[in-house]
């Protein structure tokens, strides 16, 4: 092979490696904050549900932790063969090896189905010690079959330690059930005054989703319940409680824990089963993981009750539900758009 060969052929290596980069690169979003107290911590956040529209949530919520907050957020989707974003497209999501460099993950997980080599690199940041933030149905993340290795982390695991799989093992609590009626009694949050001044809370004083309370039924007592979720009697956030037993007592909506990991290493824990995008409507719900994304991370000091919690960009939720997601959009869709110093 002549020299002008081989520079020919490297060349053509070069520019499918690059083609190839530049593709995976839109498989994913980036937002890298200028300033703030996150700055120099990486957060990733993982969407992945395919009824409460986390694909358009984390998206907005990466945003207001890069732009207003100085963190570098990673948003990852479930991508089908075609690179669009498929939410029930429940067996990849791509961009997973950001989890190696993250000081914090978010995720909005549902019934996922990942790859062996997928699912290791998840495993790998759990047994690194490091925080995890869950929402809404993270509490049944997985639902992987029982001839795969990570069988164990799926919802309704029977044994041992991974009893009640990856939800109950680290958030406290697996999927139970619609405790309101779903999609026709809201839910407000309500402050636990035990711990009414936590960190976390700063801020906070009216939280209200159109989603329903889940049913919690195994947290721990180490589990710190910061909010209790009240059903109310209809979708406003104006509508009365509904009275009799089902809020009394009121199920846990909001809590923190530690996870101990297999080699004895503790984590930091944040979970709510509210986070339907609708839900973070709510400004007080996005301050809410503003400051747990803070205290995930040691910043704790650094939560006001003022924190900057404005959307980035224009956000005009889709409802949630089975099938109603917004077809045809590709990861790029939800890059940065606003003009940021």
């Amino acid at each position: 092979m002549s020299l002008q060969q081989a520079c020919l052929g490297c060349g053509l290596i070069v520019l499918m490696v690059t083609s190839l980069s530049a593709q995976d690169e839109k498989l994913w979003c980036q937002y890298v904050g200028k300033s703030g107290a996150g700055l120099g911590k990486q957060i990733v956040l993982i969407s992945g549900d395919d009824e409460y529209r986390s694909e358009e949530a984390l998206p907005m919520l990466g945003k207001i932790l890069a732009v207003h907050h100085g963190f570098r957020c990673t948003v990852l989707f479930p991508v089908n063969e075609e690179g669009i974003v498929q939410p029930n497209y429940q067996n990849n999501i791509p961009g997973l090896e950001a989890l190696k460099s993250a000081d914090l993950v978010i995720m909005g997980l549902r019934f996922r189905n990942l790859p062996d080599e997928q699912m290791e690199l998840i495993d790998q940041y759990l047994e690194s010690g490091k925080p995890i933030i869950g929402i809404r149905t993270s509490t049944h993340a997985f639902r992987v079959p029982k001839d795969r290795k990570y069988h164990r982390y799926t919802f309704n695991h029977g044994a041992g330690e991974w009893q009640g799989g990856f939800g109950q093992r680290v958030f406290g609590d697996t999927w139970v059930n619609h405790h309101g009626k779903h999609g026709k009694e809201s839910t407000r949050g309500v402050i636990n005054e035990e711990f009414a001044r936590h960190p976390i809370l700063r801020g906070i004083d009216d939280v209200w989703g159109p989603t329903d309370v889940y049913g919690i039924k195994r947290l721990g007592e180490s589990a710190k319940i910061l909010m209790h979720g009240q059903i109310l009697k209809g979708m406003k956030p104006g509508d009365e409680a509904v009275e009799g037993n089902r809020n009394d007592p009121m199920m846990p909506l909001v809590w923190t824990k530690n996870y101990k990991t297999q080699s004895g290493k503790e984590s930091k824990v944040f979970c709510t089963t509210m986070g339907a995008a609708t839900d973070f409507e709510s400004e007080d719900l996005r301050r809410l993981l503003v400051n747990a994304s803070y205290w995930a991370v040691g910043l704790e000091t650094e939560i006001k009750p003022d924190l900057n919690i404005e959307y980035v960009d224009s956000y005009s939720p889709t409802n949630f539900g089975f099938g109603n997601f917004q077809k045809d959009r590709k990861p790029s869709f939800y890059e940065l758009k606003a003009k940021t110093k």
